[in-house]
């Protein structure tokens, strides 16, 4: 278990609290840097041109978060009072919507199964005659966070792609986890991204890069979103140090995303055989949705009692848990989860 600032509880909040490695720091320590709102930072340019490759798009753009990503995505090729169709559960809608004041689009939810939408719900959408506004663009999500980490079939991102396309509509993909998808499909990040025109990626998540993300496409659409990006703040000076971290997340950490996905396996089946009250997902990635429904406390007091035995979990809506495994747990860790839950369970942290 990796300490975080002397705190030893397990920390399965987020993937977020990942920390960089050895290797970013001395990425870091050894960048090229330049202005990036002046002659650009090469090594800003370098990690774009490797993103770039790995996502299988003409170019990429290197940014401070993936909220900022979608949102420039947006931007640049949808325009005001035009309408974005996205699956009612999906980040951009439930989390990210104020963006939609900047954009003057429209967001529409559209009802879906584990993150992936209806597809009939999808092609009534797309109809002319369904709404007086045009569709611009229809926007995926993979893993999809609020159904628990789940991965779309390929099959299902090309049959969306294919309505969108014969509507004259864009498509968007908010990959965000996009590397843990691969790994749970068996792919490279660029099989997933290829039925999309634009894609987001997030580098300090289970990448472990400190910061930053970065917005792929055709050359014309990144040119457009970098024009965007600094309209609203986002050129960020000496950024090859965030960058060199960036180029070593993408390029050395994907392949161990798998551990994680073990990881959040064996917590389902440990919660699952505890038996009792609570119910834990099957999941995909690394995501664990635990279902504290039946057990007379609220997400928030299971949160706060968890807490004290020594587990930092987050609460997703009122009656379930989230729990996201990442690099610094540890086998030993998932053990140590578990008895936090039993103990709860028993009334001993109460």
């Amino acid at each position: 278990m990796i300490e975080f600032d002397g705190d030893d509880r397990v920390d399965l909040r987020s993937d977020t609290v990942t920390r960089p490695t050895a290797a970013m720091h001395e990425r870091m320590r050894r960048a090229k840097l330049g202005d990036d709102g002046l002659e650009g930072d090469p090594t800003a340019r370098e990690l774009e041109e490797v993103a770039a490759s790995i996502l299988g798009k003409d170019a990429a753009l290197l940014v401070p978060t993936c909220t900022m990503a979608n949102l420039l995505a947006v931007l640049a090729q949808v325009q005001r009072s035009e309408q974005v169709l996205l699956e009612a559960s999906a980040h951009m809608v439930t989390t990210e919507r104020g963006a939609a004041t900047l954009t003057g689009a429209f967001l529409l939810g559209l009802p879906g199964r584990d993150g992936a939408m209806d597809l009939d719900r999808l092609s009534e959408a797309l109809r002319p005659s369904s709404s007086p506004l045009r569709t611009a663009m229809v926007a995926m999500e993979t893993t999809h966070n609020a159904a628990g980490g789940t991965v779309p079939p390929l099959a299902h991102m090309q049959a969306v792609a294919d309505l969108a396309r014969a509507r004259g509509a864009r498509v968007h993909l908010d990959g965000a986890r996009l590397p843990n998808a691969a790994i749970a499909l068996g792919e490279k990040p660029a099989a997933l991204a290829r039925y999309t025109d634009t894609v987001a990626l997030c580098l300090s998540k289970g990448l472990s890069a400190p910061v930053g993300a970065v917005l792929a496409g055709d050359r014309a659409v990144i040119e457009a979103a970098r024009r965007l990006r600094k309209m609203i703040g986002g050129t960020q000076r000496q950024v090859g140090l965030m960058a060199s971290a960036g180029l070593e997340a993408l390029t050395t950490m994907g392949d161990r995303l798998g551990e994680d996905h073990a990881r959040a396996r064996d917590l389902s089946d440990g919660l699952n055989a505890l038996g009792g009250p609570i119910s834990a997902a099957i999941p995909r990635t690394n995501i664990v949705q635990v279902d504290v429904s039946a057990t007379g406390r609220d997400a928030e007091r299971w949160v706060a009692d968890l807490d004290a035995a020594g587990l930092r979990v987050r609460p997703l809506g009122t009656t379930h848990l989230r729990l996201v495994t990442h690099r610094h747990i540890e086998p030993a860790d998932v053990p140590r989860a578990l008895d936090a839950f039993r103990l709860c369970l028993d009334g001993g942290a109460a």
